[in-house]
């Protein structure tokens, strides 16, 4: 029997980036961040001056696709909306802290607990 752990997670963004033709992008993969992913951006220039911009660097590293987007660097990150940002920041804490998407929600009509991965087709 083996373990396989789930290291890429499925994700779409509430609003989506839109680039400089007007295109949106939407749907994206997520990895599970590496020790370097951490560490290797606190030697940044960036980092050092505005401890704040670790998390758009930590993001532009283990979003492995976003929509057909051929590159995804900090600046995609930087021009995303606030909402789409807190979205994937709240994605990287859960899988790297949990190691899954998935969150205990509440049904608000009948009180039913459950659980809900973010990359339910399902999910509103």
């Amino acid at each position: 029997m083996s373990d396989v752990r789930q290291t890429e997670f499925k994700f779409q963004l509430p609003l989506g980036y839109r680039d400089e033709n007007g295109t949106c992008y939407r749907e994206g993969v997520m990895r599970l961040a590496t020790a370097g992913d951490e560490i290797l951006p606190m030697k940044d220039p960036r980092v050092q001056s505005n401890p704040e911009y670790l998390a758009i660097i930590l993001l532009a590293r283990v979003i492995i696709r976003l929509g057909s987007m051929e590159t995804l660097n900090t600046n995609v990150i930087e021009n995303l909306y606030a909402q789409d940002f807190n979205y994937l920041q709240d994605l990287y804490n859960r899988i790297n802290e949990t190691g899954s998407s998935a969150m205990e929600v509440q049904c608000p009509k009948c009180d039913h607990n459950f659980t809900l991965a973010l990359e339910d087709p399902e999910m509103p």
